[in-house]
């Protein structure tokens, strides 16, 4: 080939490129992303925000699993006829044409029915591009999304002659990172979250895997660089880059696993009982892939892209759905103080069988009729709206580590709880309860007993349920984080609604934004809490990174509120330390966004410390507006946010092994208005080691000219209620 031959050889694979090549800017501007086919004919895309890159070229598609050359098609049995094309119909990756693009615009302003503020805005630019696969005969729509947070993109599966059901063997859509970046990552795990976040290179993520994985009821790691989503990134220009996914519905959670030589992520599908990672039929979609970048870290935690990629809400009437304030028993079994079980006489438990009246009682049990009236009285007395009983149904004997598939009924109470009498006496009181629901992971026996435990909720007086799957999943070899446990939790929470019943899930898998199309879904734990304060503690700056990873896909039931920080004192044998401050305790209720929050502690312990205890009365659980005044992940979190309905504000500052100085102008304040500042700060000196239960109440008029000049020790905090004077 002769050099003028060379050169129009190369000009037109340039052409072609070129005519492939797709452009989609942000509405601002900011964000470019690119799409194009490679050579093999497989999609690439690449992101850019203020010129700096986000995503460099990344590959996507997916491996279908091949198809059995020896099943039949047909229900008369007759012979494949396509058994020479099984391998080449696995591919989902290359081999593909462009054969139509759409381009469009959205620019909406939706409200919630709970949240962060009263209105948000979903504006986007919309490219999707229809890819044929000619060898295979079927077609594609990735779907792009472009907006001033960040870029979603999914796959979309019409329905087709030659694409109707199939099975996924992996998605392979990836993420190819600028460089080595600084990452805040939990282990790539099927069944758990409930890890300590670790902060490193990316490239330190395997060396440092063994140490990050630690034990728990249920897990399954799958690499040695698999990581979880929501994934927080910073590089070393200061972006903040954040991976994770919306709108996972009938579909297997992705997790993250690291080429660390390239410094390429992958998604890695959730696998089933059979290894497979989902089952298909057209026409189908995938999740939203979502990639959220800003060079200002509060950016991120004011995104609503999560939430603006789920469907509109599907629940006709929403009166009924509203956020909850509520005290419980529970911290006491957590720390061992009291327990969940009845009797410690009964080896193993069958319900129906089991004759509890001939026990003796252990004397621990917590959810007795006296008890629960205490804490009813106590939230009647402070302003709650409910109060959680855990452990008053039978069966928690042997209800952990068996595998046992008929563990609850859900609607048997044990001989000391008086299931009328306090429908009554709370009812008297004005107290709603609370249901807990624990599955212990039989999630095969909750569907078989839920219209009758809903039911039975509904006749006792309970408007919410708190569900949990501690332990392995039943059907055995299920995943907490496959699409069959996917479809399920999302049933529960349809068949709630049926009920006028909200959610409030533990041990599922992490939100995704489905809260804005099923708002009765008020929380989800998913994710390491604060019962781990009494399993030794969690790290000092957990709260200062939940907000960028977890929350991201949605609010977490987070229970704050400890104000004995000395488990001990609950339990002689418990020498666990709560990694925080008192004053810090009270800034979760505004940094840990959610519109389901406890006070956790126990009211003999609130009961001492009242001055205090009146931020958590006081502080609003619905908002109308929030303010993200300073953010920096591992470091500090500072968020206000204006009650609904009010011109009162409310502040929170939670810092992590450094402490934090603040110096906040009160510029969102309303002109011309004045206001009393009520500040709960740390005692001088105090961190979460040292005087931790120290701190300082001080009042001040303020307006929007005022600043306040603050400071959060090592492990510690601060809150602020900001109350208008008329």
């Amino acid at each position: 080939m002769n050099l003028k031959s060379i050169f129009s050889f190369t000009s037109l694979i340039s052409f072609v490129l070129m005519v492939n090549a797709q452009k989609l800017t942000s509405p601002d501007g900011n964000f470019i992303m690119n799409f194009s086919l490679n050579q093999e004919g497989a999609p690439v895309y690449e992101l850019t925000y203020k010129n700096k890159a986000v995503i460099k070229p990344s590959t996507l598609g997916l491996e279908l699993k091949k198809e059995d050359a020896n099943k039949k098609t047909t229900f008369d049995w007759k012979e494949r006829t396509d058994k020479d094309q099984l391998d080449a119909k696995t591919n989902l990756m290359t081999g593909f044409t462009i054969k139509d693009t759409e381009t469009s615009t959205f620019d909406e302003t939706w409200k919630p029915v709970w949240g962060e503020e009263s209105e948000i805005r979903n504006n986007y630019n919309e490219l999707a591009v229809t890819l044929e696969q000619p060898e295979n005969d079927r077609h594609i729509i990735i779907r792009f999304r472009l907006f001033n947070d960040g870029l979603g993109f999914r796959y979309e599966f019409p329905q087709q002659k030659n694409l109707n059901y199939f099975v996924i063997k992996e998605e392979h859509s990836q993420f190819a990172m600028a460089g080595d970046h600084t990452a805040f990552w939990i282990p790539g795990d099927y069944d758990t979250q409930e890890y300590d976040y670790t902060t490193s290179r990316l490239s330190e993520i395997r060396g440092k895997m063994k140490d990050a994985i630690t034990p728990n009821s249920s897990q399954y790691v799958f690499s040695p660089t698999g990581v979880q989503t929501a994934l927080m990134m910073k590089t070393d220009d200061g972006l903040y880059i954040n991976l994770h996914e919306a709108a996972l519905i009938e579909y297997s959670c992705m997790h993250l696993n690291l080429d660390d030589k390239n410094m390429i992520f992958e998604s890695w599908l959730t696998p089933d009982a059979r290894g497979d990672k989902g089952y298909m039929q057209t026409p189908c979609v995938s999740p939203w892939r979502t990639i959220i970048a800003s060079d200002d870290a509060r950016n991120i935690l004011a995104s609503r892209m999560t939430l603006n990629l789920n469907e509109p809400c599907k629940i006709e009437d929403t009166s009924w759905i509203h956020p909850v304030k509520y005290v419980g028993v529970w911290w006491d079994m957590i720390t061992g103080k009291g327990s969940w079980a009845y009797t410690d006489e009964v080896p193993s438990v069958k319900l129906g069988i089991t004759d509890y009246s001939k026990t003796k009682p252990n004397g621990k049990h917590s959810a007795n009729t006296e008890n629960v009236k205490r804490y009813i009285d106590f939230a009647a007395d402070n302003g709650f709206d409910a109060v959680l009983v855990e452990g008053w149904n039978e069966g928690w004997e042997d209800w952990f580590g068996k595998t046992k598939d008929y563990v609850f009924d859900f609607v048997t109470p044990y001989p000391d709880f008086n299931v009328q009498e306090i429908h009554r006496y709370a009812a008297s009181k004005g107290i709603k309860m609370m249901m807990h629901h624990e599955t212990s992971a039989s999630a095969r026996n909750y569907e078989r007993h839920m219209d009758k435990a809903y039911q039975f909720m509904v006749d006792n007086g309970y408007n919410s349920v708190k569900s949990g799957y501690v332990g392995d999943i039943i059907p055995r070899g299920e995943h907490h984080y496959g699409q069959w446990m996917v479809n399920h939790y999302l049933y529960a929470v349809t068949k709630a609604a049926d009920y006028k019943i909200m959610v409030n899930a533990h041990e599922a898998v992490r939100p995704t934004g489905i809260c804005r199309t099923y708002p009765n879904l008020i929380g989800n734990e998913s994710a390491r809490g604060t019962e781990y304060e009494s399993f030794g503690g969690n790290n000092v700056n957990h709260t200062t990174i939940l907000p960028f990873t977890r929350l991201i896909g949605g609010p977490m039931d987070y229970t704050p509120g400890i104000f004995e920080m000395d488990c001990s004192k609950m339990n002689p044998t418990n020498n666990s330390q709560v990694r925080s401050t008192l004053a810090r305790q009270l800034a979760l209720y505004v940094t840990m966004y959610s519109p389901l929050q406890m006070a956790a502690d126990i009211p003999e312990n609130y009961e001492r410390f009242m001055d205090a205890f009146q931020f958590i009365k006081d502080v609003a659980i619905d908002w109308d507006e929030s303010k993200y005044l300073e953010a920096e992940p591992g470091e500090y979190i500072t968020i206000a946010r204006r009650a609904k309905g009010t011109d009162d504000w409310y502040l929170g500052c939670t810092a992590g092994y450094n402490g934090h100085k603040s110096d906040l102008k009160l510029d969102f304040l309303t002109p011309g208005k004045k206001y009393e500042a009520t500040i709960y700060a740390d005692a001088k000196g105090t961190a979460w080691n040292n005087n931790p239960q120290a701190y300082t109440i001080t009042k001040k008029k303020v307006t929007n000219k005022s600043k306040l000049k603050l400071t959060a020790g090592i492990g510690g905090g601060y809150a602020v209620s900001i109350k208008e004077i008329k």
